[in-house]
């Protein structure tokens, strides 16, 4: 069912030139999603006010959408305000798991990512947040004591797993990251991929993006050495390796937490007690293997 009151508020935006009828887009987990189409042209509405509890706030958002766009990476911003971000709407397919696990994809895809790294601070304006995991973790940890998570038996074990792997990643060299590098966050319109979705966006190390992006896409281990191979433009050595793997653990770790969280915060209707419990394995997974290294 439609929300009306969603609708409304779309509808009130000062940037239509008239009436316009939202259409609900499926899939937004922190935030609800509507199409529009106005003046012969379609857009892509957000709606979804901060979120303290996982660190969004859409003034940061909306900096790094614009800051995006300008970049090349990302579809222009048609209005922006506290609650709502509209853009161009991107005529395109979008990208799965599998279709990253194919190599020519993925070389496709790598370029986005290190562009994001590197040009989009030159466009970036005010005020913008860290995405450091490792607090972001803590935080977590805190908040799922206070909610009496139906995990705070093993919050104590999730503490000390982020503190071995935060001495395993130092030091670090910043960048301006996406921080959400879900497969499903590119678009590829034949000609160009686009990078979408930017509430996680924030200074970061470019091996968070990394490891994001092959534990969300499943990459096997030949694709893993070729990302790192070609972002950055040499011979992986053993020592980022190891420093990568631990990124990576930690970014199924801050998942299987950023989840937890949902479970007892969020008001969409989502299955985050199975998601949960699946990144969770796949964390102690990743944590056993990096624990032999």
């Amino acid at each position: 069912m439609i929300d009306a009151s969603l609708q409304t508020q779309i509808q009130d935006l000062p940037c239509w030139s008239g009436r316009v009828d939202p259409q609900p887009v499926d899939g937004g987990i922190t935030n609800f999603n509507f199409t529009v189409k106005d003046r012969g042209e379609q857009f892509l509405v957000r709606l979804g006010r901060d979120i303290p509890h996982h660190q969004i706030m859409r003034f940061n958002e909306r900096a790094a959408s614009r800051a995006a766009a300008e970049s090349g990476l990302a579809p222009e911003v048609i209005h922006a305000d506290e609650q709502a971000l509209v853009i161009r709407f991107i005529e395109g397919r979008t990208l799965h798991a599998e279709d990253l696990q194919n190599t020519k994809t993925l070389k496709r895809v790598i370029p986005v990512v290190k562009a994001c790294h590197q040009r989009l601070k030159h466009h970036l304006r005010g005020p913008a947040l860290s995405f450091w995991v490792f607090h972001v973790i803590r935080d977590y940890i805190q908040t799922l004591q206070e909610g009496q998570s139906r995990k705070h038996k093993e919050l104590p074990r999730f503490f000390q797993a982020a503190e071995v792997l935060e001495q395993a990643v130092m030091p670090v060299t910043l960048v301006f990251a996406h921080n959400d590098l879900l497969p499903e966050n590119f678009i590829d319109d034949g000609e160009k991929i686009w990078l979408v979705d930017w509430e996680y966006a924030g200074f970061n190390s470019p091996l968070f993006d990394l490891g994001g992006l092959s534990s969300n896409a499943d990459l096997d281990p030949q694709r893993e050495e070729l990302l790192l191979e070609a972002y950055f433009e040499s011979p992986v050595e053993d020592e980022l390796r190891y420093r990568y793997q631990a990124m990576k653990t930690a970014s199924m770790l801050r998942e299987s937490l950023w989840s937890l969280v949902s479970e007892i915060y969020s008001e969409i209707d989502f299955d985050y007690q199975s998601y949960s419990d699946a990144n969770l394995k796949a964390f102690e997974t990743l944590f056993t293997h990096f624990k032999t290294m």
